[in-house]
């Protein structure tokens, strides 16, 4: 996982995970996906949804940022 200062977003920020159907799910930012790097394709970023503290690699273009 990297997190840079140019990422898409800052580790810990707010951010909605949009889900099929057009829900939004609340979850915290962690870094971009360290596969991404290395096998190219989409950009897909760590995310820890608040609902479950589970960690997932979801794709970036789902990943829009959200107010505290």
């Amino acid at each position: 996982m990297t997190s840079s200062g140019d990422g898409l977003f800052r580790q810990g920020e707010p951010v909605w995970v949009m889900e099929e159907g057009g829900s939004q799910r609340a979850a915290n930012y962690l870094g971009e996906s360290e596969t991404t790097a290395w096998f190219g394709g989409k950009v897909a970023v760590m995310v820890v949804y608040e609902d479950t503290r589970a960690a997932a690699a979801v794709d970036a273009d789902r990943v829009i940022p959200r107010e505290r």
